[in-house]
């Protein structure tokens, strides 16, 4: 079932916009918060890919090539504006980004920037945010991707920072709002000498760049508590809240305590 009719495919000033082909398959969305914990309340919604019965984002991923990559992000970015409004969210919005898909920022982003004046979603809640490991052959054009969408008001983040390769060469180039520190390096933090060397390195740079730090992946309490004590507020994960299936995540108060 096609998701954008035909007189949207074509966006001005990006002539690799024109003449696709609808997409083939259809996806929905899972709402997981993110929390601020200092101040005891949910900062964000993060937007994760999801089929239309809840099933993996891998299973909707699978089927993204090449042909209809561009669509799909596109697809994605109104998608989730659209189930956020109808949501009723009111804290930010969180929207992976497939970099490879971008071709022309200013014009990739105008779907985004209409979705958001059409769902009456403010612009300046939504946050942009990209895999550090995400195969990116062109880094100067995610740099730009990210500089224009700044531009344009919107929030800007790098997700599973620590996982790849691009780390600390992308940071020295841009500075986002937030940095999402790979859950992998948060697994058991509190117990492992390395990781807590690494996690802090990370956190004292962003500190000196301005730039907030969210820990992804929080299982445990220990978890938490070790990443409180580093000066890190901002979380993501199952021990806070599980991603919620076309709906907004409910988390438990004893999160907080």
């Amino acid at each position: 079932m096609p998701l954008i009719s035909e007189n949207s495919k074509a966006i001005p000033g990006c002539n690799r916009c024109r003449d696709l082909e609808p997409l083939t398959f259809n996806f929905s969305y899972a709402y997981q918060p993110i929390v601020d914990f200092r101040n005891g309340k949910i900062f964000a919604h993060e937007a994760l890919v999801r089929g239309i019965n809840g099933e993996s984002a891998a299973s909707v991923l699978a089927m993204v090539n090449d042909d209809n990559r561009y669509l799909f992000d596109q697809t994605c970015r109104v998608k989730a504006v659209e189930g956020a409004a109808r949501l009723g969210i009111s804290e930010f919005l969180s929207i992976n980004f497939l970099p490879n898909a971008v071709y022309e920022p200013g014009a990739c982003i105008r779907s985004t920037f209409e979705a958001a004046q059409r769902y009456n979603f403010p612009k300046e809640r939504i946050i942009f945010e990209v895999v550090e490991g995400e195969n990116v052959s062109d880094r100067p054009h995610l740099v730009n991707i990210f500089e224009e969408y700044r531009r344009f008001g919107f929030k800007t983040a790098i997700d599973d920072f620590g996982a790849g390769y691009a780390g600390l060469n992308l940071l020295a180039e841009f500075q986002p709002d937030i940095i999402k520190i790979d859950m992998d390096l948060v697994r058991n933090i509190n117990d492992i000498k390395s990781k807590q060397a690494i996690v802090e390195g990370i956190i004292h740079i962003c500190q000196k760049l301005d730039i907030k730090v969210l820990a992804e992946g929080i299982e445990t309490k220990a978890e938490r508590d070790f990443l409180v004590d580093r000066g890190v507020s901002y979380f993501q994960g199952y021990f806070f809240c599980k991603p919620a299936f076309e709906a907004v995540g409910k988390i438990d108060p004893d999160a907080f305590l």
